[in-house]
């Protein structure tokens, strides 16, 4: 048997004191709170197998790969694979009644949640995000992987893998601030999916958490 495990890693906290969706907007890293939470899941990690760190370019997937890389002495690679999904609200305040969603201006990019209509396709995602896993996963054949992205990536990828439909309500998302979802494989075979917090419980419903 050649297990191999890749851990996917959403980021931690972000300092985001206008709590705006950030989405793929440069500059937007860790809080205190956050580089705590890295720190965490780096201990977590510290005996495990890992010979590979790679992360998404954003800022504060980047700085919650750096500490896993450093505790491993490992170069950190970027895969662009593992980015945040597109949205057009990006830069606004979201949440119902305060926002882009209380202006009716905004409503046709509303129209197909299935899609969505406001952001990249869910079915592109979970591609990408797949490629990037299996890139990871090829790398580090018969060791541990850790790939660093974002919450709609990693879930996305989760729900394509269960054989899920892919558009979902985001207040029910189980991907906490630094949590791993972790794809177990046998050679090329996904032997199960292993969802842990390491750093503790996060609320989906915080918009810019």
């Amino acid at each position: 048997m050649s297990r191999t495990v890749v851990h996917l890693l959403r980021h931690g906290e972000v300092h985001n004191p206008d709590r705006i969706l950030y989405g793929r907007l440069p500059g937007f890293g860790l809080s205190a709170v956050g580089a705590g939470q890295a720190e965490k899941v780096a201990e977590h990690l510290a005996d495990r197998d890992v010979v590979q760190v790679v992360a998404s370019p954003l800022l504060r997937a980047q700085q919650t790969a750096a500490s896993i890389a450093a505790r491993h002495g490992l170069e950190l690679l970027t895969d662009e694979g593992l980015i945040e999904a597109t949205n057009v609200f990006e830069g606004a305040r979201v949440s119902v009644g305060d926002g882009a969603l209380s202006d009716p201006r905004t409503w046709p990019k509303l129209r197909n949640p299935f899609r969505p209509s406001w952001g990249e396709p869910y079915q592109q995602i979970a591609n990408r995000m797949l490629a990037a896993t299996y890139r990871a996963r090829d790398r580090a054949a018969g060791h541990e992987a850790v790939c660093v992205s974002h919450q709609l990536p990693i879930y996305t990828l989760r729900r394509h893998l269960a054989g899920q439909r892919l558009w979902h309500d985001p207040r029910r998302r189980q991907c906490a601030l630094a949590s791993l979802t972790s794809l177990v494989f046998d050679g090329d075979t996904l032997l199960e999916v292993v969802y842990s917090q390491p750093a503790g419980c996060s609320d989906p419903r915080v918009t810019g958490a």
